[in-house]
């Protein structure tokens, strides 16, 4: 009867001092298994007296489903333990560096000049992508037969359904909805059928619009001195060369002085020492009449950039493809 006192009191000190669900199994096979001690206990109960059999055999029994409870219970702590410590976070270990990503530099870009326009009292405008014949052309002053309209560089969807070849339909689109004044910019994808080292099939533009009372060339000159003097230095120099767009008379093409050569000449520029930078003029009269502005009482000025021309320049890029081709040695540069 003693030895049975002994093999509780062992077994409960080593399950005690057990630290893993390794050891506490291990203790089970120990005292529990077929060779265990508690079951070589009782198979020699057949050799005590008659008169200790029965007690000897029910302690035996007692004791077995004791160990048996203990170790399981022992077992499901261990694990509880395991789970909860799989979700500890150790303060004490360092800390893991978490990559950070930057702007596209065509949205650095974008944003900025729209920042710069917002700063000037111009609005932000969108629309679709997917335009109709009459607001990418007709409303423009560009009729059927104009070249713009050619298959070569527009993407047709249908015979009146065009991907947009520029935003301006939207200055359209917010003149159907609004009464002068209208001061707005307009950025946003464009398409058109060309592809080489400075033109791609899908590109950005911002293009825009301000319609008032005595709207002068004097004001589109100076909307545009600020904006470029913001975006590239104050004290870049500017011209303003005669050119021809359908929606716009007069017409001038902007052009500053070469940020690569400062003017002396040189590639990029075609030793000129001028690069052109956007398109601009004074709204015709037509697209007034096709929106029902009173051209008496109304005049205005549109202009419009290329996003990636003005971004090349920006940070000196020679090729217009890097911006799509998803390079991280060179995007990480900005």
């Amino acid at each position: 009867m003693d030895s049975i006192g002994e093999i509780e009191a062992r077994a409960l000190q080593e399950l005690s001092a057990a630290s893993s669900k390794e050891e506490i199994k291990e203790l089970g096979v120990i005292y529990l298994g077929r060779k265990g001690k508690l079951t070589q206990f009782l198979r020699n109960i057949s050799s005590l007296p008659p008169e200790e059999k029965p007690e000897a055999g029910k302690k035996a029994n007692i004791l077995k489903k004791r160990l048996e409870k203990e170790f399981k219970a022992a077992v499901e702590r261990m694990e509880a333990e395991e789970i909860q410590y799989a979700d500890h976070i150790d303060v004490s270990l360092p800390g893991r560096p978490v990559p950070i990503g930057t702007l596209h530099p065509l949205t650095q870009i974008l944003r900025e000049i729209c920042s710069i326009f917002q700063k000037l009292g111009f609005d932000i405008a969108e629309g679709p992508e997917v335009e109709s014949d009459y607001y990418n052309f007709e409303a423009l002053n560009i009729p059927k037969n104009h070249p713009a309209r050619d298959m070569q560089d527009t993407f047709y969807i249908s015979e009146n359904i065009v991907l947009r070849t520029h935003t301006s339909p939207i200055q359209i689109r917010i003149m159907e909805k609004r009464t002068p004044p209208v001061r707005i910019v307009a950025p946003g994808k464009v398409y058109r059928c060309d592809s080489d080292i400075t033109h791609t099939p899908m590109f950005h533009q911002v293009e825009g619009l301000l319609v008032d009372k005595k709207i002068t060339f004097g004001d589109l000159k100076g909307i545009l001195t600020a904006f470029v003097q913001q975006m590239f230095d104050e004290q870049i120099s500017l011209r303003f060369r005669p050119s021809f767009f359908p929606f716009t008379e007069p017409s001038a093409e902007v052009d500053i002085l070469c940020v690569m050569c400062r003017g002396k000449g040189c590639r990029i520029c075609s030793q000129t020492g001028w690069l052109e930078v956007l398109g601009s003029g004074m709204v015709h009269p037509a697209v007034f009449e096709n929106v029902g502005y009173d051209t008496s009482k109304y005049t205005g000025f549109a202009f419009g950039m290329g996003v990636e021309r003005i971004t090349m320049l920006k940070f000196g890029i020679d090729d217009i493809r890097k911006f799509f081709e998803n390079d991280y040695r060179f995007l990480r540069q900005f």
